[in-house]
């Protein structure tokens, strides 16, 4: 490994992670696009959307315990919340990483951009009177939780995301779940989904593990940072840097794809 490489994997994985623990969700909607890009542009590598989905299935499980760690104090997290749309995450993300790697290249972008472009039109959904309600008030529809969260694990699944960028406009959108018990109780489920995809990609052989190691120890200290960061941040401009943050990367994503499609 390139010391150039070394370098950009930190840079990388630093980014992903801090924005984990900021906004919730495990990173991948912004490490994806970044390593798949990034060192090609530099020079340093060439990744394949296989290994990058394998690499990121082991980045998030790293970056979303410790931002589950760093809020452990926290009466943020909802137990059952938890519980029941982690379970469901799980199974659906280990089947969609194992079926993922079945699947070509092209297949695995276009998932990516479908996942982010629905995530895109629903943190745009207008959400009022949610973030007043405390922990104890909170309710949602369990039906809802476990059909939505097995949905998203099935698709994240296959690029090796815990779904966290289509989980929390889920939570906020139909669940009706306030902004920071979001935030908290995804990177709870996003760790419960990224074990399920975590293990799926290192069956089907997907994973560079020197480089997933690296983009780990990164992790593992960015995102306590932004943990705490978000802490201090108003609930609705977290709302609004995820949207733009979704936002932004779909359109990338979907560029590229048209822009490689024969015509």
């Amino acid at each position: 490994m390139t010391t150039g490489l070394f370098f950009t994997l930190i840079a990388i994985g630093f980014i992903g992670a801090f924005l984990s623990g900021l906004l919730g969700i495990g990173g991948a909607i912004i490490t994806y696009p970044m390593l798949l890009y990034i060192p090609a542009a530099l020079g340093v590598i060439h990744y394949t959307p296989h290994q990058v989905s394998g690499m990121i299935a082991l980045q998030v499980f790293a970056a979303t315990l410790s931002g589950v760690l760093s809020l452990r104090r926290e009466r943020l997290i909802h137990p059952g919340l938890v519980l029941t749309m982690g379970s469901a995450v799980l199974i659906g993300s280990f089947t969609g990483a194992f079926g993922g790697s079945l699947m070509s290249s092209a297949a695995v972008n276009l998932m990516y951009a479908i996942l982010a472009s629905i995530a895109s039109v629903m943190m745009v959904i207008p959400k009022k009177g949610v973030d007043d309600l405390p922990l104890s008030e909170v309710t949602f529809n369990r039906g809802l939780a476990v059909g939505s969260a097995l949905t998203v694990g099935l698709a994240s699944g296959v690029v090796g995301a815990g779904g966290a960028f289509l989980l929390v406009p889920v939570m906020l959108s139909v669940l009706r779940i306030p902004t920071r018990i979001t935030i908290a109780s995804s990177l709870a489920i996003t760790f419960l989904s990224s074990v399920g995809a975590g293990v799926g990609k290192l069956i089907g052989g997907d994973v560079l593990l020197l480089h997933a190691l690296i983009l780990i120890g990164t992790s593992i200290i960015a995102a306590p940072l932004g943990t705490k960061v978000g802490r201090q941040l108003n609930a609705r401009l977290l709302r609004s840097l995820l949207a733009v943050l979704i936002f932004s990367v779909t359109i990338k994503i979907w560029i590229d794809i048209f822009s490689q499609t024969p015509g």
